[in-house]
């Protein structure tokens, strides 16, 4: 799968569960035990608020902390949909996914960078949908993809605050019980 096309289909599934939380629900739990729904959206909201200015060039210290806090306000559902189409936008800039973006780890391929956010939709989308009881499935193509390339990678991402260790399953269970697993969830 390409790049852009994973990252269109996650982003789209993550918008989707979005706009399925119900009010009820902005507290309600996920799969990540410190994060609420909203806990969850305002972290993903918050990187792709981020990915503009890195994929632009910027600096870590030059964004600074104006996306430290809340900042999903008053309307989550609107927020969210700003950062994204922002995101998005910025993800398909031609030349965006050429050269490095400066992350917490240091310069990093664009691309690589990339595939982190797609993952991170993904999973992320994974969890919000187990948090507000919608249906979890991550599209299989995209599964099977976010698996073949970054699984080697995650177990280097372990301890660093990323994910959780990694959840043994059998290993016939289905590709996305196998990512969502390498992550630290129970699928």
């Amino acid at each position: 799968m390409e790049l852009l096309t994973a990252f269109d289909r996650a982003l789209h599934t993550f918008d989707q569960h979005v706009h399925q939380v119900r009010d009820e629900q902005w507290a309600a739990g996920t799969p990540c035990a410190e994060w609420s729904v909203r806990d969850l959206l305002n972290h993903v909201t918050s990187e792709h608020l981020w990915a503009p200015w890195l994929l632009r060039g910027a600096t870590l210290a030059e964004v600074g902390d104006r996306f430290d806090g809340d900042v999903l306000g008053a309307d989550p559902v609107a927020a969210w949909a700003r950062a994204a189409a922002a995101s998005g936008t910025a993800f398909h800039r031609p030349g965006a996914l050429s050269g490095n973006v400066h992350t917490s780890s240091g310069p990093t391929p664009a691309e690589e960078y990339a595939w982190q956010m797609i993952l991170d939709l993904a999973v992320h989308g994974w969890d919000l949908a187990r948090g507000i009881g919608a249906d979890d499935r991550i599209d299989p193509e995209l599964a099977t993809t976010l698996h073949e390339r970054l699984a080697g990678s995650i177990a280097a991402w372990q301890g660093v605050g990323i994910f959780e260790p990694p959840v043994d399953v059998p290993a016939d269970v289905p590709v996305q019980d196998r990512l969502v697993a390498l992550t630290g969830r129970r699928p």
